[in-house]
């Protein structure tokens, strides 16, 4: 399906009601856009958050983990 689709001053673009349902496009959803030889092709995407630990935030897992294996018995 095609559809003429208008960008205003800012190169924001809005989706069809249709597509974005078709797409699983919801809300405040991504897409994620590739620019190819024919043009510009657009893919229903998802970001996940990430975090970057500190130093002190792996201290912190090492003690947690050392203070659980306490719990259990290590016999040779």
């Amino acid at each position: 399906m095609k559809n003429v689709i208008n960008i205003n001053e800012r190169g924001t673009l809005t989706l069809p009601k249709e597509m974005r349902t078709r797409l699983g496009i919801k809300g405040e959803g991504q897409i994620i856009a590739e620019e190819t030889a024919e043009g510009i092709v657009l893919k229903a995407g998802v970001a996940f958050p990430i975090e970057m630990y500190t130093d002190e935030r792996i201290a912190e897992f090492q003690r947690n983990n050392e203070d659980a294996l306490k719990k259990f018995s290590f016999k040779k």
